[in-house]
């Protein structure tokens, strides 16, 4: 018997990716460039971060790869920020999820459970433009790509499976709690700067590194590094276990989302 999350999403999967594209092209509609920006708009940031952290801070990771010298930091920097802001798209978007889409709350055979996907997808595509730019800035500043690139998906998959599930819990809850919105903005920097996003985490004492890896987004930017910059496998059963525990967590989203949005309407 195929999962309620699953079945949704197959049943559903062409009007899934419609309203994914219509929220893509409808942020930039109306700007000169378009789509463009998608592109622009990491490539200027990745500009700053080398410019910043590696010309004017001069700062090192203490990492190498492949014995190839060193890897800049803005490279490193980015491809962790590139995780957080995947992360950060949905975990913020979801407490009003429904509330911006209130008109499909009262039309009975709308689908609502899709409304995850939707945003999930749309952060894909910002999120695939963002690790175009990171691929291309490596293979110019290290001269190779290492063949691990290709697990990349693998890797990342735990991550949506996650993601999707907390989605479904924010999302209901934000229909009777309008103060969840200010609460993940909050979270959201919190998990930036307790995860090794700017720092490696072998710089912390070993009592603090277990502390680290509780930040759901420690162990996926890791993986990222390890399979795209240093040509690592990724820790399989770390990852493992990630999957297992995001599986669950996406079961209950997805059925409290269901036993819940029977209030909607009223709470609307």
């Amino acid at each position: 018997m195929i999962p309620g999350p699953i079945r949704s999403f197959l049943n559903n999967r062409h009007l899934i990716w419609q309203l994914a594209r219509r929220d893509v092209v409808g942020r930039y509609r109306g700007s000169a460039l378009g789509l463009v920006w998608s592109l622009i708009q990491p490539l200027l940031m990745l500009c700053v971060y080398t410019y910043v952290f590696g010309v004017v801070l001069q700062v090192r990771w203490s990492d190498r790869l492949q014995d190839q010298g060193e890897v800049a930091f803005a490279v490193i920097l980015f491809s962790g920020l590139i995780v957080h802001g995947l992360f950060t798209e949905c975990f913020t978007r979801a407490p009003t999820l429904v509330i911006e889409n209130a008109n499909f709350v009262k039309k009975v055979i709308f689908p609502l459970e899709i409304l995850p996907y939707t945003v999930l997808l749309s952060a894909l595509f910002h999120t695939a433009v963002s690790m175009v730019v990171l691929l291309a800035a490596h293979v110019i500043l290290d001269r190779d790509l290492a063949w691990t690139v290709v697990l990349l998906p693998v890797t990342v998959a735990p991550l949506l499976i996650l993601m999707v599930g907390i989605t479904w819990l924010l999302a209901s809850l934000g229909v009777f709690l309008r103060d969840i919105g200010q609460v993940t903005s909050v979270i959201s920097t919190v998990l930036l700067f307790v995860s090794p996003i700017f720092f490696p985490v072998e710089r912390l004492p070993e009592t603090m590194r277990g502390i680290v890896y509780l930040n759901p987004l420690s162990l996926i930017v890791d993986q990222v590094r390890a399979v795209v910059l240093y040509g690592r496998m990724p820790d399989w059963q770390a990852l493992g276990l990630y999957t297992a525990i995001a599986l669950v967590v996406a079961q209950l989203g997805y059925m409290w989302f269901q036993r819940t949005r029977r209030g909607f309407a009223d709470a609307l």
